[in-house]
């Protein structure tokens, strides 16, 4: 008994002072109960403990003792009582009902003198601690009530500035956020309604709020008169999460989501849901990528990896998920130093010592520099990321195209024959599908590269994806910068369409590739639907609170060179075999055999050769057409492009959308 008083006086000195006062509360609580009982009980007609002063104080003591001490091993103390759950309410309860226990039977074996008293005493633990546990619940609630009360000066200043918001889905979730925001003083937002599909919650109440069908929200939003909703739907899938987005900001409100932000660093620690604005990401309206990750982390640990253009956006993602599979080393190779000593400050900052990295300038188009990395770091995998992909600056400057594209390839490819590495992951693109520039068709020639290499033993494998989304060079930055400065923003033509992807999902896919891949394989994704840029740019000024046409016009500046209305399926049925993962494949195509590339590689070369001093020429690009045959000329895709299953499948989603809004 004294160890117990002694571990209860340590810990009352060792709590901050709001721990103290509500243990003196608690102790006030457990005083007025047992005095009570003693009061009541010794008016009884029956033999009580009371009768026995020195037991029943005894006694008294006793329990308390153990209910404090339970509640401070259960964590009682710790909770913030401003906002408490079920589960605390549930916790403490549990701890009074095993401190009752543990005092009766502490009572039982350990006072000796008093066992004749024991069953008496029982009934006392169990009326007196039910009894404080009531009153200490009551008392939380009045430690709630009172903490408003203080706080309702500071709640009426910001409920002023209060941006009244609709929550859509009147589950769990919603209900959840609604109390959040009600009770937080400091929340810029003031929940007014729900609105919800689920007719049997119409014209009913949650957390204190009206619930309306979803079929009155115009007259919901001009009634409370809302200017933003916030969606809490949990596991919401993309075709409801873009309808929802239509059908809101069509109706001139600011569509926020109820969901953890987007690219969290640490996959395995809990994600904290806020509400956040839509990210560019979830404008792409479909499910995210599923890939194994474990997969991935064990394929990987303990082996040494080099990314060639490691600082570029595909590149600096794919190192960050390498650190994360804790390698034996991490080379980043890149000729733009800038780039490369951003992530390479990054990493460190993040990993420190832990990670082994090194950080080297060059190009994959010296083949003696790239001798020199491969034969001092002897890397066991290569993911190839180096290459030019700006598709009208190589439209122009096509000669630099081959040499860093195509070339570049081939040297890397060769280093890494020549050192014993176990796989070579190229990344290419879907532009390498009947290109119709030379960016996709040097990228098409790279996949010859390594298809043709399937005798080796380095394990080669390409991985083609589309567009990526906030890339170096792609849509995304160059629609903020134009909406940043007022507009216009300036598309191509209204009718374009591409697939799109995150740079998490694009580096991740890659990654697979690298634990998967066989010999020669081309792995594809299935991408969806693609996106029609007119619709990516229209959603994009909606999401910075601008209108389309009134605030910030789009303007069409026609095709540019070497681009094409469409990009198409990044496979064909016939030749599609799918992996265990339901949205990638391996194409199976017939392979160039090494001398059938060694022939295309020396027709390219020719051709630069003979245009070495000049600025533009013809004859790479009739290089181009004689060594890629899948090779067409944009006019003639875009001529017919109306009748393409791609243009059709985008134009009736389009149209789908329409109706519903």
């Amino acid at each position: 008994m004294l160890k117990l008083i002694k571990t209860i006086g340590n810990f009352l000195f060792k709590v901050k002072s709001r721990r103290v006062i509500l243990i003196l509360i608690d102790i006030a609580c457990f005083t007025v109960v047992n005095a009570a009982y003693y009061l009541l009980a010794g008016q009884a007609s029956f033999s009580t403990p009371v009768h026995n002063a020195s037991f029943y104080l005894y006694n008294s003591l006793l329990l308390l003792g153990s209910i404090l001490f339970f509640r401070y091993i259960f964590r009682i103390y710790n909770n913030i009582w401003r906002y408490p759950n079920t589960a605390a309410y549930a916790k403490l309860i549990t701890a009074d009902i095993i401190g009752s226990a543990t005092a009766i039977l502490i009572s039982r074996f350990v006072i000796l003198p008093f066992v004749r008293n024991f069953y008496l005493g029982i009934w006392h633990n169990i009326t007196v601690a039910s009894l404080t546990s009531l009153l200490t619940l009551f008392s939380r609630c009045i430690y709630r009530l009172l903490y408003k009360h203080l706080n309702l000066a500071e709640e009426l200043a910001h409920s002023k500035k209060k941006t009244p918001i609709a929550i859509i889905g009147a589950g769990q979730l919603g209900a959840y956020l609604a109390n959040e925001l009600r009770n937080s003083p400091n929340s810029q937002y003031e929940p007014v309604c729900f609105l919800d599909i689920d007719k049997s919650k119409s014209n009913k109440q949650i957390a204190g709020l009206p619930v309306y069908s979803a079929k009155d929200t115009k007259k919901v939003v001009e009634k409370h008169k809302l200017s933003e909703v916030v969606v809490a739907i949990a596991r919401i899938s993309s075709e409801k999460t873009e309808e929802l987005w239509n059908k809101y900001t069509n109706l001139g409100c600011k569509v926020k989501i109820y969901d953890s932000p987007f690219h969290e660093d640490d996959d395995n620690t809990q994600r904290k849901r806020v509400i956040r604005d839509f990210a560019i990401e979830d404008l792409l309206f479909r499910n995210p990528l599923d890939i194994n990750k474990q997969a991935e982390f064990d394929y990987y640990k303990d082996k040494t990896i080099l990314v060639t253009g490691g600082g570029g956006s595909i590149g600096s993602e794919l190192c960050r998920q390498v650190a994360k599979c804790h390698p034996k080393k991490l080379i980043i190779f890149d000729i733009y130093e800038n780039n490369a000593y951003d992530i390479q400050q990054e990493l460190v900052r993040r990993y420190g010592v832990a990670l082994d990295l090194d950080v080297e300038i060059g190009s994959v188009r010296d083949a003696e520099r790239l001798e020199c990395i491969f034969e001092n770091y002897k890397p066991d995998i290569v993911f190839h990321a180096a290459a030019h992909k700006h598709v009208p600056l190589m439209e122009h400057s096509s000669s630099e195209a081959i040499k860093n594209n195509v070339m570049g390839t081939y040297n890397t490819a060769n280093m890494a024959e020549k050192y014993g590495v176990q796989k070579f992951i190229l990344i290419s693109t879907d532009k390498a599908v009947n290109p119709t520039n030379i960016m996709g068709a040097t990228k098409r020639l790279c996949e010859m590269i390594v298809q043709c290499r399937h005798d080796s033993e380095t394990k080669f494998a390409a991985v083609r994806f589309g567009n990526v989304l906030g890339s170096n060079g792609s849509v995304i930055p160059l629609f903020k910068r134009q909406i940043a400065a007022g507009g216009p923003i300036t598309i191509t033509d209204k009718r374009i369409i591409r697939y799109f992807m995150t740079i998490p999902e694009a580096s991740q896919l890659v990654m697979l590739a690298g634990a998967k891949a066989g010999k020669g394989e081309l792995f594809v994704l299935d991408m969806g639907q693609p996106v029609r840029i007119f619709d990516l740019a229209t959603n994009m000024i909606r999401l910075m609170g601008y209108t389309p046409g009134k605030d910030i016009e789009i303007k069409e500046i026609g095709l540019r060179p070497g681009e094409k209305l469409y990009e198409e399926l990044l496979m064909k049925n016939e030749t599609l075999v799918e992996t265990d993962n339901k949205m990638i494949f391996i194409e199976k195509d017939t392979p160039y055999t090494r001398d059938e590339v060694d022939g295309k590689l020396k027709i390219l070369l020719n051709a630069v050769n003979s245009c070495a001093h000049e600025i533009n020429s013809d004859a790479v690009k009739i290089a181009i057409k004689e060594t890629v045959p899948t090779f067409v000329e944009p006019e003639q895709i875009n001529k017919d492009a109306h009748q393409s299953k791609e243009m059709k499948n985008t134009l009736n989603q389009q149209s789908s959308n329409s109706v519903q809004a």
